[in-house]
């Protein structure tokens, strides 16, 4: 019996210990996102003259990131440069379009098929209409053990960091940028926090959000001004539902070998789990043809168009 205890005792004190590093781990951490645009790949936006920037948008820049990350000099560097960046490449733009993938929060635009397609779509429909749209990408997380930790700590807690990290850019955006207009869409685990930073921003009319395949732990706050899918109109998307003998049962197949061509689903939750339905392109009607109504409906055509 001693030895019994003994035993667990030890085993209570390693889980503690490590819980204890996965928690420093995560609050000694500050990430603050990374900024891209969508079709440079895997390359950082750039100030490429800071002359082009006016002092009072440099000034703004650097007191918005000293309130975010206060001594974290690097940290607050980097903002500032992401800002001011931005601002650049907004400046003869009319519409701003932020995505925010799924999973981890890692990946590009390039990388995720369904929401490329998505991208595309509302690229030409906004040139359609009249406007000169910018896509970008807000890759949230860095794909490191810490920056995995961070993100879960973030998820599990709706995202209040960098939910509002997301937030001061575009309020940034939109403050020196009068008629620009900011719509931000995410796939998945990525709707959460655009779902977030829509609550943060629901004063500011020049901002929208489109997204797909909310998770289903997750009850959208923001209705005004905000498309929110969680069907394609092919199949029901099980992640979505909370349909988890689906998934499983769909995972073990595809793990077995036992899925047919006519089974394949890109539906995917974290690489490996598979959920039938959580998948959404251009080319399906349904989703094409909310998109578009959404956008026609808030955005109509350009004036002086």
């Amino acid at each position: 019996m001693a030895a019994n205890i003994r035993k667990l005792t030890i085993l209570v004190v390693l889980v503690a210990v490590m819980l204890l590093g996965f928690g420093q781990v995560a609050l000694s951490y500050v990430d603050i996102g990374l900024t891209d645009i969508e079709d440079t790949g895997e390359t950082a936006l750039s100030v490429p003259d800071l002359s082009a920037v006016p002092q009072s948008v440099a000034d703004d820049a650097i007191r918005l990131a000293q309130e975010l990350f206060g001594d974290y000099h690097e940290r607050y560097n980097d903002f500032v440069n992401q800002l001011l960046a931005t601002y650049v490449e907004a400046r003869d733009k009319d519409i701003v379009v932020l995505f925010n993938p799924g999973g981890w929060g890692w990946d590009f635009l390039e990388n995720s098929p369904g929401w490329q397609s998505i991208s595309v779509g509302i690229e030409s429909e906004l040139d359609s209409l009249g406007y000169k749209p910018l896509l970008l990408d807000f890759r949230r997380t860095k794909e490191t053990y810490q920056g995995l930790v961070r993100e879960f700590v973030e998820l599990v807690s709706d995202y209040p960091s960098k939910a509002e990290n997301l937030a001061r850019r575009v309020e940034f955006l939109t403050a020196h940028n009068p008629d620009l207009k900011v719509i931000i869409t995410g796939e998945s685990n990525g709707t959460v926090i655009s779902d977030r930073v829509m609550h943060i921003l629901q004063d500011n009319p020049r901002v929208y959000s489109i997204q797909t395949g909310v998770p289903f732990w997750h009850q959208s706050i923001m209705r005004d001004r905000t498309l929110v899918l969680n069907s394609n109109g092919v199949t029901p998307d099980s992640f979505s539902r909370g349909d988890i003998p689906a998934m499983v049962w769909a995972s073990l197949k595809a793990l077995l070998g036992f899925s047919s061509p006519d089974d394949e689903d890109p539906g995917r939750i974290f690489y490996f789990l598979r959920a039938p339905g959580h998948d959404y392109r251009w080319q399906y009607p349904s989703v094409y043809s909310q998109i578009k109504n959404f956008l026609e409906e808030n955005l109509g055509f350009k004036r002086g168009q």
